[in-house]
């Protein structure tokens, strides 16, 4: 019991000791060196070895359950919160009444963190489903708050998360993923709203602003006429590559998620029965998508490119039709050895491409079995092998070719990165490396230009940048400026009744048509204009919420 609080103690003495469990900042020296704070203190290093800076506070009433404790000089911990684990506070770091700090958290200098905030660095196993949650332990990946962070008041901040420097969590905000340095943050799940010292609208986007409006009231309207163009009485149709119109089940995908990003399903679809279809391409041996499903089975199934991306085409309309995979995907329920042979085996050194397309539907296999089965599958395999074959000086898999230079790399960088860390929510190993050598890539290229300025290229150019602004600031502006370019110049290339051609000097077609309306919504979100642009990627070209985690 504190002196104050003893019935020795005046009642203004009670009175000042009960406002220092909820003002503490108001605290004076002779607070600091009051017996019974002093003991608090004494007994912190005693039983946790807590490295306590003397100007330092702890209040009485606080929940302290840590097995280690830093705090630095003129920081404190008030009354009715509760911090536990393994926690470090800087300097002027501040945790206010009923906030909740827990696990492994680190935080720099200046960090405020407001009444009712759940700091919670670490998370329960859940995958299986035949345990019970709590009998199926705890991970921790720890979370990292750099110097001058306010985390505002109801917010909660999960385990994995790094927030940048200057950063500030806006109230009741869940945040997920990284946050950057100087970013304002807010939402469930939190994104970034603008840049401390911006508007809130940033000047000179008047002309970017426009041109999305424009061009996404022209798709509003044309959606259905450009759908009705490739449908025929059993299927949708577009252009392959060698110019012929053919039907494809990717084509039926594309125009669901095409209607879909306008929040339709396309005319007359039947949802039931299309479910049924798309369900039914499933290989019962393998769980893969092949177009013909009883033409190859087991091994030589996931060789097919086509079985392989239909895992990510079938399986997003699917889940855009409120459904998913019938089954499990057995090709990617594979032993640690098994699964290192595979992605050892891929063409790395002159298919990156290819290397990192077969990485995206592995990945996005093991998410439907983890959703929809509860199966949690060999993920920590595929990360652990990632991280160990991930080029420390590029930041990406595989090798340059003497021909196209860092575009096979890139473009597979794009593809091996949507499937996994972009869609389990996992930082990138060398998030600045690889950011490097995308722009070295746009560069050398020039920016793309005639049948090179196509949608591939340009989506593997603009969703890298937008996921690594997860994690750091670095080189936000010249992302901004090829998202801009891109914009600036899309209106221009719709072709009005018929969408987008996949490639300049091409015919329009329903691939180009989704993935360019894919493509400039991405480049509209990484400049915080995806408000402005009435089209919303859901689909296989979609930015990834993540929730599952390793």
């Amino acid at each position: 019991m504190d002196q104050a609080n003893s019935p020795q103690a005046s009642a203004s003495e009670q009175r000042e000791a009960r406002r220092l469990q909820y003002l503490p900042w108001e605290r004076i020296a002779s607070d600091l060196d009051h017996p019974t704070h002093l003991g608090r203190k004494a007994e912190l290093r005693r039983t946790c070895g807590a490295e306590l800076a003397d100007t330092s506070y702890i209040a009485e009433n606080a929940a302290i359950f840590t097995e280690s404790l830093t705090m630095g000089e003129r920081s404190w911990i008030a009354g009715h919160a509760l911090v536990r684990g393994n926690v470090m506070l800087g300097d002027d770091c501040t945790i206010n009444p009923y906030a909740c700090v827990s696990g492994k958290v680190t935080c720099g200098n200046g960090v405020r963190i407001a009444s009712h905030a759940s700091v919670v660095g670490f998370n329960h196993g859940f995958d299986d489903p035949d345990r019970p949650i709590h009998r199926q332990g705890v991970i921790s990946l720890g979370i990292t708050i750099g110097d001058d962070v306010w985390i505002g008041a109801n917010c909660v901040i999960l385990d994995g998360v790094i927030i940048g420097n200057g950063a500030v969590i806006a109230a009741g905000a869940v945040v997920t993923q990284d946050i950057p340095a100087m970013a304002i943050a807010g939402g469930v799940p939190a994104k970034v709203l603008r840049s401390r010292g911006t508007a809130t609208r940033k000047s000179g986007t008047g002309d970017i602003e426009e041109r999305l409006l424009r061009l996404g009231q022209k798709a509003k309207e044309q959606w259905p006429d450009i759908l009705a163009r490739w449908k025929t009485s059993e299927a949708y149709e577009s252009l392959e590559a060698d110019g012929v119109r053919r039907p494809a089940i990717r084509h039926l995908c594309d125009a669901i998620e095409i209607a879909a990003g306008f929040w339709h399903l396309p005319p007359g679809l039947d949802p039931s029965q299309t479910v049924e279809l798309l369900q039914g391409l499933q290989d019962r041996e393998t769980g893969l998508f092949p177009e013909e499903h009883s033409r190859v089975h087991g091994r030589a199934l996931r060789e097919d490119p086509k079985a392989l991306y239909n895992v990510l085409s079938v399986g997003y309309a699917l889940e855009l039709l409120g459904s998913g995979p019938r089954q499990p995907i057995q090709a990617v329920q594979l032993s640690a050895e098994e699964l290192e042979e595979w992605l050892s085996g891929l063409p790395w050194s002159n298919r990156a491409w290819h290397a990192g397309s077969v990485v995206d539907a592995i990945g996005t296999a093991m998410y439907f079995n983890a959703r929809y089965f509860g199966i949690r599958g060999p993920r920590q395999a595929l990360f652990e092998w990632l991280s160990r074959n991930a080029n420390t000086v590029s930041g990406l898999w595989g090798e340059p070719t003497a021909l196209e230079g860092w575009l096979q790399p890139v473009n597979g960088f794009y593809r091996l990165t949507r499937g996994t860390y972009a869609q389990f929510g996992v930082p990138l190993p060398h998030s600045h490396a690889s950011l490097e050598t995308v722009h070295l890539n746009y560069r050398n290229h020039k920016g793309f230009v005639g049948a090179q300025y196509n949608a591939c290229n340009l989506l593997d150019t603009i969703h890298p940048p937008l996921l690594i602004a997860r994690q750091t600031d670095y080189r936000r502006a010249d992302g901004q400026a090829i998202a801009s370019n891109l914009i600036s110049r899309a209106l221009d290339r719709w072709r009005d009744g018929e969408g987008f051609a996949f490639a300049d000097g091409g015919e329009p077609s329903l691939q180009g048509t989704e993935m360019w309306l894919s493509v400039i919504h991405l480049a509209a979100d990484f400049l915080d204009l995806s408000d402005r642009f009435a089209f919303v990627s859901k689909g296989a070209h979609r930015t990834a919420t993540p929730g599952l985690g390793l």
